[in-house]
């Protein structure tokens, strides 16, 4: 009876942790989301019609990666839907935070470019550290895009090949 009562403690508090650590970790992301949505755009196609034209510009490949854990009631909750069939919902917000993070994290690199807009977003989903009954254990989500940085955002976060000499005759 001990076992029983210590296994539903255990399953009580991974409930509770787990919960709290996924709150966080929405609030944080929704912060994020707010800060990046007016700063760096993100298209899953190529360049809208009206953006970029006849402007001097660089692409560069930008991407993020997250990887993100399984916590054990997740797991078990998911084993028990195994059985009975149907969504697996404790699976899917954890897919939707490593999507939403992995995006966050590829618009931070563009944003450190000095990009304004990220084209043709992709994304890539992996299975690591599967457990011992081939369970989920880990799952990384890969976002990757080409970002677009036009010539004055360049100028202001990358050095010219003559470095600062070139900023001194330009300001004369």
């Amino acid at each position: 009876m001990i076992e029983f009562v210590t296994f539903l403690v255990l399953m009580a508090l991974g409930y509770g942790f787990g919960q709290y650590a996924e709150r966080k970790h929405y609030r944080s992301i929704l912060e994020r989301e707010k800060r990046f949505r007016s700063e760096v755009l993100v298209f899953q196609t190529g360049v809208p019609p009206e953006q970029g034209q006849g402007q001097d510009q660089d692409v560069r490949l930008v991407m993020g990666s997250v990887v993100i854990s399984v916590d054990y009631f997740k797991r078990f909750l998911a084993g028990l839907r195994a059985l009975f069939g149907g969504r697996v919902k404790s699976y899917e917000s954890l897919l939707d935070r490593a999507r939403r993070e992995a995006v966050l994290r590829m618009q931070q690199e563009a944003s450190k470019l000095g990009a304004g807009m990220v084209i043709n977003l992709r994304m890539e989903t992996a299975s690591i550290s599967k457990g011992e009954e081939k369970t989920v254990g880990s799952v990384e989500v890969l976002a990757y895009g080409t970002a677009i940085i036009t010539r004055d955002a360049r100028s202001r976060f990358e050095p010219t090949r003559f470095g600062r000499a070139t900023e001194l005759f330009e300001r004369a």
